[in-house]
């Protein structure tokens, strides 16, 4: 790709952007995007369950991405308006100072095995990390395709849970899934070395499960936003000061951190990917040392005068196996990006979040956020109405003009634009 900085790219047809983007991503990366083409009935049924219908998201093309030096084009899928333009907007600031820099641990995840009515709970936990070698063994023989590929179990751990019943023994299988988002993989694992465990333990297996809180599998990013491109010194030290609220509250931070999911699961979404397991792995992250709940990023000032923010967060996405290697849509959502690797992705993933909460907290540190959110909400109140394309534009102004986004204030402007017309 040249440059994902495709100014205009808003103001072009579906078609015309269509076009721009399979310059970029391929001559057939798009076809699918059309509903008419993209997930059928046959291919949904094959998916999940009792399959009825297949419903649709938008699916939009955020721009002005640099990631580690290389320019992409972000497939995100969300029905929420503002998020897309909010990311790509907070993109176009962060190129003035080189964009985002990104990193990544290895791809670990880790299943649980709860061994329960164990004597001597202490002992036992001794008992099986003696044992350490026999179940790593045992647990890799479940998936040698995966040992083949540089992945496998790296470890065995053996933690002892105080509950309101009983001290229970849980043994966990730390594992590099390599492209995998791995759920299966270690699932499997688990269930193959359960009732080993527990004989050795002495006790009786009851869960054998992954666990979502992904906290060895982590993504980072950060980023410079240019003072005088963010708003000047004083919309700097506000952006400081609103981030250091949700740090410090609660109740900011379960909204602060939706700021940043917004953008991370319209990508997650558009490559096929699990978003629940996505957040539930980035809120119990967000719960600190102290078990305080607060936020997941953080704004600083460099020396500079710039804004600086950073994000880390668990990031268990992957490019083989799921939804992503089944669903069409997904499959051309990853060719668009252009990532080959499972870790490129997260990180790619993680760097829109922290774009999607800078463009939140500085609408809030600035005009509010209502401003431009309802402006684009206003298309959609309007469309409701019963606006046409050629009513849409008058009608939006006029909501957004009145300070009146509503569904009765939008039927009264286009009786009245219809009155004028004579209609």
């Amino acid at each position: 790709m040249s440059t994902s900085r495709l100014a205009g790219f808003k103001d072009l047809s579906v078609a015309q952007r269509r076009e721009l983007v399979a310059a970029h991503a391929g001559a057939d990366a798009l076809s699918v995007f059309d509903p008419h083409s993209g997930l059928g009935l046959e291919q949904a049924d094959h998916m999940i369950e009792n399959v009825v219908g297949v419903l649709g998201v938008p699916l939009g093309v955020a721009t002005n991405f640099t990631v580690n030096g290389r320019d992409v084009l972000v497939p995100m899928a969300t029905e929420e308006p503002s998020v897309v333009a909010a990311a790509s907007n907070a993109a176009r600031i962060a190129r003035v100072r080189g964009g985002f820099t990104t990193s990544s641990t290895d791809p670990i995840m880790q299943a649980q095995v709860q061994i329960v009515d164990v004597a001597d709970p202490e002992a036992a936990r001794l008992r099986l990390l003696e044992a350490r070698q026999e179940l790593i063994a045992l647990a890799d023989q479940q998936d040698p395709r995966l040992v083949e590929f540089g992945g496998g179990v790296r470890d065995l751990v053996v933690r002892l849970v105080d509950s309101r019943v009983q001290r229970y023994v849980v043994a966990h299988l730390v594992v590099d899934v390599r492209d995998a988002m791995g759920a299966n993989a270690v699932n499997t694992m688990a269930e193959a070395i359960a009732e080993r465990a527990a004989q050795i333990a002495g006790g009786r297996p009851l869960l054998r499960i992954l666990t979502n809180k992904a906290d060895l599998r982590l993504a980072r990013a950060r980023a410079v936003f240019d003072a005088e491109s963010v708003g000047g010194a004083e919309v700097v030290a506000d952006i400081v000061h609103a981030a250091a609220l949700a740090e410090a509250d609660p109740y900011r931070a379960a909204t602060h951190n939706k700021g940043i999911m917004n953008g991370i699961t319209a990508v997650v979404l558009a490559t096929g990917n699990d978003t629940r397991a996505v957040e539930a792995g980035a809120h119990s992250h967000a719960i600190g040392p102290d078990g305080r709940y607060t936020a997941l990023s953080r704004f600083e000032q460099d020396v500079d005068g710039n804004l600086v923010g950073t994000l880390e967060l668990p990031m268990a996405v992957g490019l083989v196996g799921g939804a992503t290697k089944v669903h069409p849509v997904a499959q051309r959502a990853v060719q668009v990006l252009g990532v080959s690797t499972a870790a490129e992705l997260a990180e790619i993933i993680t760097a829109v979040g922290l774009a999607q909460n800078f463009a939140a907290v500085r609408a809030l540190a600035t005009e509010g956020i209502q401003r431009g959110h309802m402006s684009l909400h206003a298309r959609n109140v309007a469309v409701a109405a019963g606006a046409t394309d050629a009513e849409l534009a008058a009608v939006v102004a006029r909501l957004v003009g009145d300070k009146a986004v509503r569904a009765d204030h939008a039927e009264k402007v286009l009786g009245e634009l219809r009155a004028e017309a004579g209609r």
